[in-house]
């Protein structure tokens, strides 16, 4: 079942073409990846699915609603949330806090209650505790639960940011380079914990990235942008023989081989 169409995306900036007639389509339970050298266009393709910024033409449709141009809280709200390329955490909260701010949106308290400490209260927050812990451990982050994002390595940030990802009630998770700036053992790390993800959660999958080791183990589905524009699609096989591709990453062949 198809959970995720484009039709002709277009977004310029300035008369530059950033994402120029982008179309593709993601079934439920898949995991896929867009992939293109620096410039393609592939983060401004999350922004325009995610709601961050609205297309200038093409259409979008997640779940089989028409969802082109809805703000992104909405989007969320719809079941699909992602990651960004630079880590963004709240560094004076702790890393429990940092993924229960997330569950805020689903809080039907107000001030009233919360001031008198009505019963309500204590149990979504008991109820969003439990979920955010539960997450933690999922992810073998519950022993820093007290701890500042700053005081972790970066690995486990990036991992902070798949959990806080996942707080959402989601369908749909879009990872923005997640393996920027990890060394190899930690690329290890986070494919194992896709895997992971991809296996309990049972979550659709959308990953931007530039290791294509990540890539080609992870992912059933590849589309490849250039000056942004689709230039293939196929599996990471047929990929990795289209001279399109290989024309494309001239300069980083042995990145993409």
């Amino acid at each position: 079942m198809e959970l995720l169409r484009t039709e002709g995306l277009s977004k310029n900036f300035g008369g530059v073409s950033a994402v120029s007639d982008f179309s593709f389509s993601l079934e439920d339970g898949e995991i896929s990846a867009i992939i293109g050298p620096n410039g393609a266009g592939k983060t401004t393709v999350f922004n325009l699915v995610t709601g961050i910024q609205k297309s200038d033409s093409g259409k979008l449709f997640f779940g089989g609603n028409d969802i082109t141009n809805l703000p992104s809280h909405r989007i969320t709200a719809l079941g699909m949330s992602r990651t960004f390329q630079n880590i963004r955490l709240f560094e004076n909260l702790s890393v429990l806090d940092n993924v229960k701010v997330v569950y805020g949106h689903k809080i039907n308290y107000g001030m009233f209650s919360e001031f008198f400490s009505l019963p309500r209260v204590k149990r979504q927050e008991e109820e969003v505790h439990h979920r955010a812990m539960k997450i933690l451990e999922f992810l073998s982050l519950e022993k820093y639960e007290r701890h500042k994002p700053g005081n972790l390595s970066y690995g486990l940030q990036r991992r902070l940011e798949l959990a806080r990802a996942l707080m959402a009630e989601l369908r749909l998770l879009l990872l923005d380079e997640p393996g920027a700036g990890l060394n190899p053992n930690e690329i290890q790390e986070l494919m194992e914990t896709i895997r992971l993800i991809y296996k309990e959660r049972k979550l659709s999958i959308i990953i931007v990235e530039h290791h294509m080791e990540l890539v080609m183990n992870i992912c059933s589905r590849i589309h490849v942008l250039d000056f942004g524009k689709k230039i293939a699609e196929g599996t990471p096989e047929e990929v990795m023989k289209n001279e399109k591709v290989l024309e494309a990453y001239l300069g980083d062949v042995e990145g993409v081989c």
